[in-house]
């Protein structure tokens, strides 16, 4: 019987691991590895047509599941296509694995052909990079990167030149149980009673949730319950907490809403749970804060702590709500609650107003009417954007639903990528990618992977000829939009070209039978929606130091334009306001 190769071991190692798919292209460095793949049924090699995609999708498939993916570059150029979707795997905590196939052993530090050094390249966007330079280090270098990946929720990059994969593994190799899954955090009873002195002491107290209360649904409202506490959200925590939540107050941020900010300035006590929001512009500096996080190296970052907690949300606050007094005054909460409402109230006639006739189309429609035509348990995938405002804005959580983005790192293109592995994950369920003209003609080759493997998403494309974010951000500096209109074609056209469903929507009263007709299609479909690129609306006055990047550091609100079905939740929740 012939020796296993390093590359069969590879392999089986990952197999071990969980992971059932390694997302790449090919090239003469990889080929031991994807040789070893075809002969294993455990396994899939998934073939895409840029290596910038491999690491998107393997990421989605990671934030979806929480368990480890993987990816794969070939030598030099190949391998250096995945940092762009590994930097994003590693800002959102999703553990990935990447494999960066090597030059020949015997010509690293040569300049050869194709020589980079990926294990120094992938060091900012990992918490391990190492190279394999010997057969005598599998399995343990293998072993290390998936407990790191795993362990430290993040990207982890092995390093293998072809002609050791090809080699025969050791004799006698060292092989240990593997690390699959992360543990609870709980918090010290000395920081529980602290917080919860806090807490007691504060007569206003408000909590502000990021992707950290994934799982923590029920024991976050119990808590809010609990203090009568108003509830608002960063972007990546809409998913989590925003849905059957009577203490919602909306989002915090540049494409926030409602009275999350209010909500945050106007307390004794904020408490941020989960939560690594980077723009402090948004955040108070005259009442107390604590922070809850699993991630140490999180806390303080952004504003300065009266209390830093290390620990999961959920545990953290299994702890903390028996300890705390039960209030009965709603007084605070109530008055954000109507805030809230008044907020939404006063932008949603901006959306009303002759919309089903407006041509172009207001994307501010066309997301509101794919979040009532989506399937209760549909994954959006979000290109970075305006398409994040109308996602932020308009889907709908109901704790089924998810949302997948580039939301830390900020990518363009990356809605497509993320949902080829989302449906590799589940072919069954809806998978919707809300992607921008600009993001999805970045990376539109790999539209042609969902027709090689007939994989059904659902592309929804927001097309205004422009990069409109980018437009934004010129016009609030003060500078003329330049450099940021795109001459697109009928992306339908390419769609039905390629073998796909396309359709192309120029009116309103086209677009629901569109979507309908798109997603009752079995296979892959694009919906190419001629959208307003006019849809911004821009407060009378804005001052220079209004934006930096995406934050705000004077005023609250940039884009004002509807809020779809969260105005009849913040009715709902001023019907459960007591009267006395």
């Amino acid at each position: 019987m012939a020796k296993q190769t390093v590359a069969e071991q590879f392999i089986d190692i990952l197999v071990r691991a969980g992971v059932r798919r390694l997302y790449g292209v090919v090239g003469d460095s990889l080929n031991p590895v994807v040789d070893a793949i075809r002969r294993n049924s455990a396994i899939d090699w998934i073939q895409v047509r840029h290596e910038e995609t491999a690491a998107f999708a393997a990421g989605a498939e990671a934030q979806l599941t929480g368990r480890l993916a993987a990816c794969a570059g070939s030598c030099g150029p190949g391998n250096l296509h995945l940092i762009n979707g590994l930097y994003d795997a590693h800002r959102s905590m999703a553990p990935v694995l990447a494999l960066a196939s090597h030059i020949p052993s015997s010509e690293i530090g040569t300049s050869y052909f194709q020589e980079t050094h990926p294990d120094r390249l992938f060091s900012e966007c990992s918490h391990y990079s190492e190279l394999i330079s010997s057969t005598k280090q599998m399995p343990r270098v293998l072993q290390t990167a998936i407990q790191h990946a795993v362990g430290q929720s993040g990207v982890a990059v092995v390093a293998l030149p072809g002609d050791i994969a090809a080699e025969p593994a050791p004799e006698r190799a060292f092989e240990h149980a593997l690390v699959t899954s992360r543990p609870s955090v709980r918090p010290g009873d000395e920081e529980i009673d602290a917080l919860a002195r806090m807490v007691d002491a504060a007569d206003k107290v408000t909590l502000f949730c990021g992707s950290g209360t994934a799982g923590a649904h029920a024991e976050v409202m119990e808590f809010a319950e609990r203090v009568k506490s108003p509830v608002g959200h960063a972007l990546r925590g809409k998913e989590w907490i925003q849905y059957d939540n009577p203490y919602d107050v909306g989002m915090s941020g540049l494409l926030g809403y409602g009275a999350a900010y209010e909500a945050t300035h106007e307390c004794d006590l904020l408490i941020l749970l989960g939560t690594d929001f980077p723009y402090s512009a948004f955040l108070p500096d005259d009442v107390r804060i604590v922070q809850v996080d699993v991630r140490p190296e999180h806390l303080g970052r952004r504003t300065k702590l009266d209390l830093a907690v290390w620990g999961d949300v959920r545990e953290t606050l299994r702890c903390l709500t028996p300890r705390v007094r039960e209030r009965s005054s709603r007084t605070f909460l109530d008055r954000m609650l109507k805030k809230h409402a008044d907020a939404l109230e006063g932008v949603v006639r901006a959306y009303t107003r002759k919309v089903e006739k407006h041509i172009p189309i207001h994307p501010e429609y066309v997301a509101s009417v794919l979040d009532e035509e989506a399937a209760d348990d549909a994954v959006f995938t979000v290109d970075t954007g305006m398409c994040n405002v109308w996602a932020a804005r308009y889907l709908t959580p109901n704790g089924r639903r998810r949302v997948i983005g580039s939301f830390s790192h900020g990518s363009m293109a990356n809605a497509l990528p993320q949902a080829i592995g989302a449906q590799f994950m589940d072919r069954g369920r809806q998978i919707v990618s809300m992607s921008g003209d600009g993001g999805f003609s970045m990376l539109m080759g790999d539209f042609l992977t969902l027709v090689q493997y007939d994989l059904p998403v659902k592309v929804v494309l927001f097309n205004n000829s422009s990069l409109g974010m980018v437009e934004l951000e010129m016009m609030v500096s003060g500078l003329p939009a330049y450099g940021t209109t795109n001459h697109n074609p009928d992306f339908s056209a390419i769609a039905r070209a390629a073998g796909a469903y396309g359709v192309r929507v120029e009116k309103p009263k086209q677009l629901r039978g569109a979507l309908r007709d798109a997603f009752r299609h079995k296979g892959p479909a694009l919906v190419d929606v001629v959208t307003d690129p006019n849809a911004l609306s821009i407060p009378p006055k804005i001052s220079a130091e209004m934006v930096s990047g995406f934050a705000l550091s004077a005023g609250k609100i940039v884009l004002d334009g509807g809020v779809g079905r969260m105005v009849q939740m913040a009715r709902s929740n001023l019907r459960n306001i007591p009267r006395v």
